[in-house]
This record gives C-alpha cells, structure tokens and sequence, in this order.
C-alpha cells in the first residue's frame, strides 16, 4: 500500500493499526532520508574540489558558511509558515483553500527574499572584514557570498516548492528532486571551480572545459543546480500535483484571505525566524571565536562540520516525514494518531543517528582524508569529530521533535530551547575552553548543548502526547455524550 493511500486514511478517519502507522512513517522517512544522504555526498564532493585550492581559499568558503545558513534559516522559516498551514488544510480536504494560501505564500516569499537581497548587496563587501577575516581570506569570501545573494529569490522559490510537495505527502517526489540537484551540483562546481584540464576516465584523456573560477565557480555551480531544481517542482505542482495544482476557477489572489493566511504564517514563522537570527548569530559568535585560532582551525572548523552533516541531515530528513504527518493528523483532528506518529519518528530519528554517530567516529579520518589534502588541519577535524559522535542520537531527537512540533504549528517552545541552549550552553563554554584547549574546546561546547537540547525534547514530547491523548478522549466523551 503507497504512501498516498495511507495518507488518504489519515485525512478520511480512518482506522489505522500500528503496522500501517510504521509502514506510512517508513515510506516519507527514508526517501527524505537518501535525498538529505545525498546532499551530504554533494557537500562532501563541493568541499573537496575547493579544498583542493589550498587552505585559504576553504577558509574563505569557512568565513561565510554561518552567514549563508543564518540567511537560508530565516528563509526557510517564512515557508514554514505556509507549508505548515497547506498541511492542514489538505488533512482538512480543504484543497481550494490549501492551493490559495500556496499561491499567497509564493508571492511574499518573493517580496521578502527581495528586500534581503538588497540589504545583502549593500554589505556582502564590508561582511568578511566584519567576521574577522584577513585581507587575503576576505577578498574571496566576498565573491563567493555576491553570487548567493543575488540567488535569494530562487532559493526561497526552491524552499515553498519542497515545503509544499512535502505538505501534500510527496515527499518522495521533492526527494527525487533534491537528488538530482546534488548531482547537477556537482556536475557545475567541477566544470565552473577549475580551469580546461585532461582528463582520463577508463584509459581515455581528453580535454575537460574549466572556466577557473575557484571560490565563485563553487556558488554560481551550486546556484545553477538549485534554478534546475526549482524550476522542476514548480511544473510539477502546478501541473501533476492533484490537490496543488493550476485551476483556471481559482482566484490568483484575494485581499482579505491574503491578509489572513500572512498573519497566521508570521505567528508560525516567527519563533522559527526569531529562532535562526538568534541560532545564526550564534553561528557567527561561534566563527568569531574560532577565528582568532587562525587559518588551520577555521578550516578544520568547516570541513568538521560538512563531515558532521552525514550524521544529522539523515535526522533532517525524518523531520520532514514528521511535519507531514503531524501537520495532516492535526488537519483531520486526529489528535492520538498525531501523538502517535511522533512517538515513532523521533525514535526512528534517534535510531538512525545513533548509527551514524557510530559510523561518525569511526570513519572520521577516512572523511577529513577526502575534505583536505593538509595533514594538520585532518588531525584537528578528526579530534572535533570524535567529540562530537556523542551526541548524535539526542541530537536525533531534538532535530526530529522540532519537525513533529512544527506539524502542530507550536513553533514557540521548541524555539525556545534551541535559543536558550545555545547561548547559556554552547557559546560561554565554547568562548571559555577556546582560548585554553582550541578548537576541540569549541566542539565539546557543541556537544553539550547538543546532549541537552535533546533530553529537553524528549521530556516536551512525552508530555505532549499525553495531552493529545486526553484531548482526543475527552473530545470522544463530549461527542458520545450529545
């Protein structure tokens, strides 16, 4: 039975058995998971063509990685604010109302990620200097931060587009998708990073095109796949997506609706957009602190955490099947299966990261090995790492917990202690060990916070499926009762 069936029987309330329950978990989760997989391989394939330019140059990309996630967080947070309300009105059945505030949704995320391209041009120079970076580290991050900012309105597109195949429960195609993206990726960096070379695959040389452009080729490449990409889900939504897709009878666009659907999207937006500002500033606190350690550490800083990433960007894509199905359950009014599914996505999230953490510290030098060519900077990833594999499975259960509480729309709490762990936790240790043990200093902060954030979920979603377990008892007593 596919995954649309069964999302068919949340929608219409119908009975679901634990079997069926695991079984739809199961089907969103582990596409998601092989398209999160293979952004991980295209972060690791993108770090070692760049690391390949020598030390300063990884640095570079380094300098403005937490800049470039702090700016994608609060975009995503904007399209969080609509997916999760498509979400709800699809397990409601109410697909016209779901297609209006999609198209709602489409037109602010243009008119936001516009007004932060023009700040971002009025900066992207100064920023670099700004971060701590040296003149022959700042030149090149510049150029690398210009081309994503003139991309923002493309990547805001690419993240409604996601957000609302996965709203609709196709999650599997908006994987495929991601796949394809990562390997168009790579197929630009390696044409735009370097120059005209030969090349010999299977005993053959022949000339390969290069149009040397180092720091610049790996954010053009990377821009282009995502243009790829984005235009891909738009035709599918507004062409093969049932409940999505164009009506000639639907209105583009109403004054009234529009106004609404906007507030609701800001209340759910805004702790998850409060949130990345306060997290990415945190991130950029982080890269002021490591900064000072010089050359080696901020590189090994970077490239530790594109190898991190294999652990927990798998848990990023278990969140995605639990925002789906939370949010639909929530949509229906089935408040125990809501409570239900979250239990099992945050213990399959724990699971899968508690693997990988495994693999994590066990594979660690094998992975700084292919990020960077320079010994020094292997060694001091691969210590970094090895912290950091600790805390993988509570880290699971934060990073899925977060997606199970954004199906809900209760974005505030889990803001909360993302925030307060962050900056009462990682960054005074992380400032503290710094300037006394070095950057493992900085990643034993990491793993604290991390350990904490996840036991501080556990404890909110127990206490939160039992209140929709009450909830959806007391609503059967007062129905039976009339």
């Amino acid at each position: 039975m596919n995954e649309q069936v069964l999302l068919e029987k949340v929608r219409k309330g119908e009975e679901m058995p634990l079997n069926s329950q695991i079984q739809l978990v199961l089907s969103l989760a582990f596409p998601a998971i092989l398209a999160q997989l293979t952004s991980v391989v295209m972060q690791y394939i993108d770090a070692a063509m760049v690391g390949q330019l020598g030390t300063y140059k990884s640095a570079a990309i380094g300098l403005m990685s937490t800049t470039l996630w702090l700016t994608g967080g609060v975009l995503s947070a904007l399209a969080i604010g609509f997916q999760v309300q498509v979400a709800h009105k699809i397990g409601a059945e109410e697909d016209r109302e779901a297609r209006r505030i999609m198209k709602h949704g489409f037109i602010t995320g243009l008119l936001f990620s516009g007004l932060i391209l023009l700040l971002g041009l009025l900066i992207y120079r100064h920023l670099p200097y700004w971060l701590g970076g040296t003149e022959d580290i700042a030149r090149d991050a510049s150029r690398y931060l210009f081309v994503y900012i003139v991309a923002l309105p493309i990547l805001m597109t690419e993240f409604l587009s996601s957000g609302m195949l996965q709203s609709s429960g196709m999650v599997k195609l908006s994987s495929v998708i991601s796949i394809v993206i990562c390997g168009l990726d790579v197929l630009f960096n390696y044409i735009l990073i370097f120059p005209t070379r030969t090349v010999t695959f299977f005993g053959y040389r022949f000339q390969m095109y290069g149009a040397n452009l180092d720091v610049v080729g790996a954010s053009l490449g990377t821009m282009c796949a995502e243009t790829v990409g984005t235009l891909a889900m738009l035709y599918i939504i507004y062409k093969r997506v049932d409940k999505l897709k164009y009506r000639a009878s639907d209105r583009l666009i109403s004054g009234g609706s529009y106004v609404k659907h906007l507030k609701k999207a800001i209340k759910i937006a805004y702790p998850v957009a409060i949130e990345e500002i306060i997290l990415g500033s945190a991130q950029v606190m982080i890269t002021r602190i490591v900064s000072p350690l010089g050359a080696v550490a901020l590189s090994a800083n970077s490239f530790a955490i594109t190898a991190e990433s294999f652990c927990y960007m798998p848990g990023f894509g278990i969140s995605v099947a639990g925002t789906t199905l939370v949010g639909q359950s929530v949509g229906a009014n089935r408040k125990r299966l809501a409570g239900r599914f979250g239990c099992l996505v945050v213990g399959l999230g724990i699971l899968v990261m508690a693997g990988t953490g495994i693999l994590l510290y066990a594979l660690a030098p094998w992975m700084m090995q292919i990020l960077t060519p320079v010994k020094e900077v292997q060694q001091l990833g691969v210590a970094c790492l090895r912290i950091e594999a600790l805390a993988e499975p509570l880290f699971g259960a934060a990073i899925v917990a977060g997606g199970v509480f954004r199906g809900t729309g209760n974005t505030l709490k889990p803001s909360l202690v993302n925030l307060c762990t962050m900056w009462l936790i990682r960054i005074p240790i992380a400032a503290f060990l710094a300037v006394r043990i070095g950057l493992k200093g900085v990643w034993i902060a990491m793993c604290i916070d991390l350990m904490m954030r996840g036991a501080i979920f556990l404890v909110m979603l127990w206490k939160w499926n039992q209140n929709q377990k009450k909830l959806e008892v007391e609503s059967k007593t007062k129905s039976d009762g009339n």
